[in-house]
């Protein structure tokens, strides 16, 4: 195959020094756990070492030469990411530690906010049952908190959202409507602009989590018509090719502006008396204490990677990669794929069954060939519920994945049938 991915593949394939690993014996490494955590390109590390032997300093802070580049180097970062999701203003980008304590911060700053946002009994939060944990657990303690109910979409047999009840769960009771865009188990990819719209329509506050999205999905915020476009977006770096410890909360600046702080300390107050304190104004008001800092370069590193290969190139050859791990796992006997058959409606992300055999042994017999998936409920609990089972196994692509990985893995299916007696 080759229609679809990305041109001078091998090429790219060479930024990335750990897919040069061999493991047990010789046997090179192939890499299908992308939606857990990315492979990065020189280029971040580099950057990341750099900044660390030249530039070290805290940021917003020291007057001198190494302080001045660090908050430069900081701030540059936030443009860049800013850019790249087409945020209308850069003010509008907050750095978190990942898109778990991004979905924190909404959620917690909505139960403590006042005025029209306040949120209380009688309320509705409306999320799905495809969400990771992150974006269910955080809305269940702001139910819990503030007497709100927690309502859900819940799931098609081929793993899509079931909205034929959309009228009856966003009402003018909605207070926040919140879904992932990418499943992270599933692999399907949610209409956002349809709820979003519904959404606004009630004046519910739409919250996405983008976590399985940015890495793969062209973003225009700015591009998107106002009703359609979230009014919160969250990701985390180190699915975009980024450093760990970093995340990213987008908020529509009105929004962000009316909420209260999330963490109180330095850097986010205006001025500080022993009586009272006010705060600082976006982003910094959501920014308290040391930032990441060396890891949010590496971010602006890793999303400018991104951007010179081409979000839509990217999305192409996740979907042609993804088109063909479905054809040629069909053709493993015994296993069964949970979420849609379609590529062009998901993403990278395949989760499946191999009768008669657990998860956890299918991953650590592939592993022993060399082949890195994922075994488990992928923090996404309610997901397995609906579909009967307690796990699965997951491979996940990205732009670095060949078809002859794809091609290891089926093999390495094989040899697990075989090492299970299920051949016989």
């Amino acid at each position: 195959m080759s229609s679809g991915l990305l041109p001078e593949l091998e090429v790219v394939r060479k930024d990335f020094p750990i897919l040069e690993r061999t493991l047990h014996d010789g046997l090179p490494l192939v890499y299908l756990d992308s939606a857990n955590t990315s492979q990065k390109p020189q280029i971040v590390i580099d950057t990341m070492v750099d900044h660390l032997e030249r530039h070290n300093a805290n940021v917003a802070r020291a007057m001198h030469v190494l302080g001045a580049e660090s908050t430069a180097a900081f701030e540059e970062a936030r443009d860049v990411v800013a850019t790249f999701l087409g945020a209308p203003s850069r003010d509008e980008v907050i750095f978190t530690k990942n898109a778990s304590e991004a979905l924190n911060l909404v959620a917690n700053t909505l139960a403590w906010a006042r005025g029209p946002l306040q949120i209380g009994e009688g309320d509705v939060v409306v999320t799905t049952e495809m969400e990771h944990h992150s974006n269910i657990v955080p809305w269940q303690l702001l139910a819990e908190r503030t007497g709100a109910t927690l309502r859900w979409f819940g799931l098609t047999d081929d793993g899509r959202l079931d909205l034929s009840n959309i009228d009856e769960l966003i009402t003018e009771r909605t207070k926040v409507v919140t879904f992932t865009w990418v499943s992270n188990m599933l692999g399907t990819v949610n209409p956002v602009a349809e709820l979003a719209r519904r959404a606004h329509e009630v004046g519910a506050v739409v919250v996405v989590d983008a976590s399985q999205a940015a890495p793969v999905l062209p973003i225009d915020l700015a591009a998107m018509a106002p009703e359609e476009r979230p009014d919160v977006l969250a990701f985390t770096g180190h699915k975009t090719v980024g450093p760990t410890g970093i995340g990213v909360l987008w908020g529509r600046r009105e929004l962000l502006e009316q909420l209260p702080p999330f963490l109180g300390g330095g850097e986010m107050i205006e001025t500080v008396t022993m009586e009272r304190s006010t705060y600082a104004g976006i982003p910094h008001k959501f920014e308290a204490g040391t930032p990441p800092i060396v890891e949010a370069v590496g971010l602006g590193a890793a999303l400018t990677y991104l951007s010179h290969l081409g979000m839509d190139a990217i999305h192409a050859h996740e979907q042609a990669i993804t088109a063909y791990a479905l054809s040629q796992l069909r053709e493993v006997p015994g296993v069964s794929i949970l979420g849609p058959s379609d590529a062009s409606i998901r993403g990278g992300a395949i989760s499946f069954e191999l009768a008669g055999v657990h998860p956890h042994d299918i991953a650590q017999v592939v592993d022993s060939r060399g082949v890195a998936i994922r075994a488990g409920h992928h923090c996404a609990k309610p997901a397995h519920q609906r579909f009967g089972v307690q796990a699965s196994t997951r491979m996940s692509s990205y732009l670095y994945t060949t078809p002859a990985e794809i091609d290891a893995l089926v093999e390495a299916l094989e040899y697990t049938r075989h090492y299970f007696k299920l051949d016989s």
